[in-house]
């Protein structure tokens, strides 16, 4: 199994702690490579919009965007973690996601994310954990992904893990074996199945292509929906028979 896993911070604190008692649980069978932000992507995106408009080589920051994209599409497992910064993921976090906008499913989604499966970690101090993993669940799900684990934590006064109570600890550590037991007995040979939600969301988009499209046929993205066969009967959760 590979797996890619994107770190939301370079920080090896509690979250780091809790990413790798689940990939510990994986190693044996799988080969993983990891990013850490913001070193692996430390760009913004400054809205030129030139993967929009254009294509995604033009970024300022393609170099760092397409070696994690790259990553992303050939791994079987996505693994995206992230303390709670002010409720919210990390800043590196939003600013690698951001981007990644051209790969949403108004624009050009990526078919392979359609069969993907990723997990979620999160934990903070008091509350946020929720909020934090919703960050990237809305990009993950806008990417075409429907098979998404969510693992949120709260702590409470206390953010190093050495010195939180055992009690918490093992209960922590017990909830992601137990996760990542539940992937190991995944058939990654065959693709996450795409729910109804994320059906509706591209038929929605495949509306508005296929309007823009009649405004202007060259438009990027339209050639993009069409030259994939979305605009007529091809559909990205559907495998072609070998």
């Amino acid at each position: 199994m590979k797996i890619t896993v994107i770190n939301g911070t370079e920080k090896h604190g509690v979250t780091y702690k809790l990413k790798e008692i689940f990939l510990d649980e994986l190693r044996a069978d799988s080969e993983i490579t990891e990013f850490y932000l913001p070193k692996d992507c430390p760009g913004y995106c400054i809205g030129c919009t030139a993967c929009f408009r254009t294509y995604e080589n033009k970024c300022k920051d393609a170099e760092y965007v397409q070696k994690i994209e790259k990553a992303l599409l050939d791994a079987d497992l996505l693994v995206f973690t992230s303390p709670a910064y002010v409720f919210h993921a990390t800043g590196a976090m939003k600013a690698m996601l951001d981007h990644f906008g051209y790969r949403w499913m108004p624009h050009r989604p990526s078919k392979e994310m359609f069969g993907k499966r990723a997990v979620i970690i999160t934990q903070c101090l008091g509350a946020g954990a929720k909020s934090a993993a919703k960050d990237i669940k809305d990009s993950l799900s806008w990417w075409g992904i429907s098979s998404i684990r969510v693992y949120s934590f709260r702590l409470m006064s206390e953010i190093d893990w050495d010195k939180l109570n055992k009690k918490k600890r093992d209960q922590m550590t017990g909830k992601l074996i137990s996760a990542a037991d539940k992937i190991r007995r995944i058939d990654f040979s065959k693709p996450a199945k795409t729910n109804l939600l994320t059906k509706c969301k591209f038929y929605a988009v495949r509306m508005m292509q296929t309007g823009l499209g009649k405004e202007n046929p060259e438009y990027t993205d339209y050639r993009y929906w069409k030259n994939n066969g979305w605009i007529d009967k091809t559909r990205p959760w559907k495998r072609e028979r070998i």
